[in-house]
């Protein structure tokens, strides 16, 4: 899509909102993501989940939903939808029966594997206009941001 031309006319005062900017570079984030791995119908939040899987191995499903930052409703839906195509299996948990653990399929790992180029080339799109150190500063910014405000989301993200 071709830029716009810039105007003359101040911003409007959305531009000096952290939240509003937050929300439009998410935005622009799922469009880079759609272009990259829409054709693997594949959503951020699934793919987030697979890579918990793919890193910690086996997770129950409350330990997940802490990994990624969703709460346990979403974290099963999730799952579900992942089962269906078996990129993922559940079972119950031995040690706690009301517990269900979840792990990657070979047929997940190897999505995984054939996904990863395209994700992180929708990662570099996004932070392209930023020079490396930007690049860190602003990751380092982001990441100090959500663990000082960690605990006013729906849901809680471990940060260790």
């Amino acid at each position: 899509m071709p830029a716009r031309k810039a105007k003359l006319e101040p911003r409007l005062p959305l531009w000096s909102r952290p939240g509003y900017l937050v929300r439009r570079l998410h935005q622009l984030n799922f469009a880079l993501w759609l272009e990259e791995l829409g054709h693997a119908n594949v959503t951020p939040v699934q793919y987030g989940v697979l890579t918990a899987l793919s890193i910690r191995g086996e997770q129950d499903q409350t330990t997940l939903a802490d990994e990624v930052g969703i709460d346990r409703t979403n974290v099963a839906e999730v799952l579900s939808r992942l089962e269906v195509r078996k990129l993922v299996r559940r079972k119950e948990n031995p040690a706690d029966r009301r517990a269900r653990l979840a792990s990657l399929t070979p047929k997940g790992r190897a999505l995984m594997t054939s996904l990863f180029p395209a994700m992180q080339r929708s990662q570099d799109r996004l932070l392209a206009p930023l020079t490396q150190k930007e690049r860190d500063l602003f990751m380092a910014t982001l990441v100090r941001l959500i663990e000082a405000n960690n605990e006013y989301g729906r849901a809680t993200l471990r940060s260790d």
